[in-house]
This record gives structure tokens, sequence and C-alpha cells, in this order.
């Protein structure tokens, strides 16, 4: 049965990352978009199987990573001088990523995050690859705009 329309995947390399809705130009890679539930362990006495039964316990994100070449942009190291002097420096970032014609078809949003982790680039005099600079964003939830 043929149909007119297409449902195509989304491309991974077309996305903007925006930070208390600013936008940042520049990251190469956006990771860690997971939210991880552990299982807990529940029998009741009145139980008639001598097992467990797996029951959802507390969920917990995973830190989101975020890669860009660097550039004279300082605000993410200026973000981590913040967290390292000891100011509750937290703020949402978005993931948006973007169809063909660049709108935006999908939303992640991470609440509360901050910069657990910044990276300088690996130096290299006999490469000729991008310096890259690399930050570990450590949040409360990552949810999908519905």
């Amino acid at each position: 049965m043929a149909t007119d329309q297409r449902n195509d995947p989304y491309r991974g390399f077309n996305f903007v990352v925006e930070i208390d809705g600013i936008a940042r130009a520049g990251f190469s890679e956006a990771g860690g978009l997971t939210m991880q539930t552990d299982a807990t362990d529940y029998r009741e006495g009145t139980d008639l199987q001598n097992s467990v039964r797996k029951l959802p316990a507390l969920s917990k994100p995973v830190a989101i990573t975020l890669k860009r070449g660097i550039t004279q942009d300082k605000t993410l190291w200026a973000w981590w001088k913040n967290i390292l002097n000891g100011t509750a420096d937290r703020r949402n970032v978005t993931i948006v990523l973007l169809n063909e014609r660049r709108e935006a078809v999908l939303r992640w949003h991470a609440e509360s995050a901050w910069i657990s982790k910044i990276e300088g680039p690996a130096l290299k005099a006999s490469g000729n690859e991008v310096a890259m600079e690399s930050v570990e964003l450590t949040h409360e939830g990552v949810e999908l705009e519905m």
C-alpha cells in the first residue's frame, strides 16, 4: 500500500544548543540525553511465588556532554569559574533537533544544569585537527518536549 508521505528519520548533525534561551553556535556534539530508572526488589509476605517483583525506583539523569571547536567565546569557562567559586549558577539547557529546512522538530530540556567538568583541547604539533573543548553538564532531568 503506497502513501504519498514519507516519514524519514531526522539527521543527527542538524541541531542547536540553547543555554538559558540563547542559542550557542558551534557545538559539534551533544550527547547524554538519557534518563535512567533503577529497579528495586519487592516481595509481600503473602506472595505465593518465592521470587521478587521488580518495581521502578529512583530515576537519575546522565551528564550531558557538549563538544565544540575553541573560539574567542569564553562563556563556558566563565560559567565554570562561577561554579568553582561557589556560586550556584544553574542554567536551563535545551538541545533542539532541526529538520532539513532548519525548523525545530524536537526539543530536549535539561533543568538546573551546571558544569561539572570542563576540558580544554588536546594539542598536537603534528596534527591538523580543530582544537576542541568539551563540558559535562550535571542536571536534574531531561524532558522531551511533546
